[in-house]
């Protein structure tokens, strides 16, 4: 027998429901806001990841050369390949471009909660509009997904950060701004969280601050607790760092007339590692802390496009991962049900196959209804028990006795109460027929 591959997972029926009942909520959000869904495909150049962040990407990659001689790669994450679609139509699609896409991506890297080797993410970005709204709608869809999953603000919050405030302040407080690496030291305080002062100090050390400029930097960006703070951060930083932190506060500002203020907090502490990012930054992180890593998160990246030789365009864009999103709906108790259900069950005993046909076909032109019927040629007991375990409320018995007086039975599965209908009259034109309509 063949087993699957590590980090690669198969979704049994009850969960893929549950699943998909997940991502309906996040592309319904996307698509009230006017998000439009695009797709993309799996194979890409190999030197579209390794032009973005160097050689030693290829490691981490499904990497392997086609029939054609070609280097190419599994897709690691959305981002550039649509960074390469807006450079390709750019001049034909009207500004802002909004867009919402859910796919599966392949990373090969160590397995472990929440995280596997082929991954989904809803990815919702906006090209063309560097206004603080457009970063506040992105918080705002996400927002809106996740209270539609049921979640509240007890459960998750925004953290949100400006990745130009942390490099301004590395290069103000540097004795030498010029031998500063401000990405490394961005990168820097994204691992602060995940190893201990030593090891972050030192990383600071290496890119380029002495230990009293990292302990005076680090003081800095962990003493904002409301707005209000951000006034000290900007008056170190000097002019750069003062309109980031004006940024900052717009964004904010226009995240709570959306509706999503309630659920952000500043936090100069989150940096998102990816080097494209170049404003605003923000996680999403479960409220409890039970989940302890980030469930997703997403920025602005204004200078990706153009660096895929398209032309100058601002953009900003979230990815909410679906393994570490159910981690959080289960740890809410908001995870949907993955218990089968089924509406109807029609049975067929005898030679009643066009009658039961007609009945079920009948009951599906109803919206959102599921309907099954026997394919098996089963007895009338295993029918019935096919009907219980697929959770059928309401089981149409369609037999020749039945018939022959003109009617059908209908039984309530949860009680096991059963009457008769009218065959003729059932189903009617309108409504969903259960047994109460004719007990």
């Amino acid at each position: 027998m063949y087993e699957g591959l590590k980090g690669f997972r198969d979704f049994y029926a009850g969960e893929q429901s549950a699943r998909r009942e997940v991502t309906d909520a996040l592309e319904d959000a996307a698509a009230r806001y006017g998000f439009r869904e695009v797709a993309t495909p799996a194979l890409e150049r190999t030197a579209m990841y390794v032009d973005k962040s160097g050689e030693e990407i290829v490691d981490e990659l499904y990497a392997f050369e086609d029939k054609g001689g070609r280097a190419v790669a599994l897709t690691p994450e959305l981002t550039p390949t649509v960074a390469r679609m807006v450079v390709a139509k750019g001049q034909e699609l009207s500004k802002p471009i909004k867009w919402v896409s859910t796919r599966p991506f392949w990373r090969y890297e160590q397995v472990q909660q929440g995280r596997f080797r082929e991954f989904y993410q809803t990815n919702i970005d906006v090209f063309g509009s560097a206004a603080p709204e457009a970063d506040a709608e992105v918080l705002a869809v996400a927002a809106d997904a996740l209270t539609d999953l049921g979640l509240t603000g007890d459960d998750f919050e925004f953290r949100v950060s400006h990745r130009d405030v942390l490099g301004g302040l590395v290069r103000a407080l540097a004795a030498d701004p010029d031998a500063v690496d401000t990405e490394a030291a961005i990168r820097a305080v994204d691992k602060r969280a995940k190893v201990d002062d030593g090891e972050y100090l030192g990383l600071l050390a290496d890119a380029g601050l002495d230990r009293a400029t990292a302990r005076e930097f680090d003081d800095l960006i962990t003493g904002v607790d409301d707005p209000a703070d951000l006034d000290r951060v900007a008056a170190a930083g000097g002019a750069d760092v003062a309109a980031a932190v004006e940024n900052l506060r717009r964004v904010l500002a226009a995240a709570d007339d959306f509706g999503a203020g309630e659920f952000c907090e500043i936090s100069l502490t989150t940096a998102r590692g990816l080097d494209y990012y170049t404003g605003v930054v923000f996680e999403c992180f479960d409220s409890t802390g039970e989940v302890s890593r980030s469930v997703f998160g997403g920025g602005r990246y204004d200078d990706l496009i153009e660096s895929f030789g398209g032309q100058p365009t601002p953009a900003v864009g979230v990815a909410p991962g679906h393994a570490t999103l159910k981690l959080l709906c289960q740890r809410a108790g908001v995870w949907p049900d993955e218990e089968l259900t089924t509406d109807y069950y029609v049975l067929s005993v005898g030679d009643t196959r066009a009658t039961a046909a007609e009945i079920a076909r009948d009951l599906r032109a109803l919206d959102g209804v599921v309907v099954e019927t026997d394919v098996s040629d089963r007895s009338f007991g295993a029918q019935l028990g096919y009907a219980d375990s697929i959770n059928a409320e309401t089981v149409v018995v369609v037999g020749e006795r039945d018939l022959a007086n003109g009617e059908v039975t209908v039984k309530d599965m949860a009680s096991g109460d059963e009457t008769t209908a009218p065959v003729e009259a059932f189903p009617p034109e309108s409504g969903r027929p259960t047994y109460e309509d004719y007990a």
